[in-house]
């Protein structure tokens, strides 16, 4: 398990934008579950939508991105940056309201010259409310 401070030792992202609140499981470069819990406070519902308040599709996929990105391995000071350069046939299943808890689980299917493919998916209650594949360019990472 991994807490809130080992996490932001290994992305780079931070509030508002950090959506990994936990690490549950981590293989580093095979496969790592994770967590976000989903509440109300989160800025994106101020305005999605103010009565009926979902989740965005592209923030669940943002969140599978950072665990993707966790799976991948590394820390940003040791040079390498993973970023998201494709996303593929993803698909919601499910809406995602405050209150909900993300479990997302990211498994990497292949790497190749500075390409890592990751197959990610969220849960919500044990009920599959996105999927799809992820593909992460490894970037040296400037000074």
């Amino acid at each position: 398990m991994l807490s809130i401070d080992q996490i932001q030792g290994l992305l780079p992202h931070r509030y508002p934008f950090l959506l990994v609140d936990r690490v549950l499981e981590r293989e580093e470069g095979q496969r790592v579950v994770a967590i976000k819990n989903v509440t109300i406070n989160e800025p994106f519902f101020q305005g999605h939508y103010p009565q009926t308040p979902v989740m965005p599709g592209v923030m669940i996929v943002e969140a599978m991105a950072q665990v993707g990105g966790l799976a991948v391995g590394g820390a940003p000071e040791e040079g390498i940056l993973p970023l998201l350069a494709a996303i593929e046939k993803i698909r919601f299943r499910e809406v995602v309201k405050p209150g909900d808890q993300l479990v997302i689980t990211a498994t990497v299917r292949a790497v190749r010259a500075g390409i890592v493919k990751i197959a990610a998916e969220a849960r919500v209650d044990g009920k599959v409310v996105a999927e799809g594949n992820l593909t992460f360019a490894l970037l040296p990472k400037e000074d």
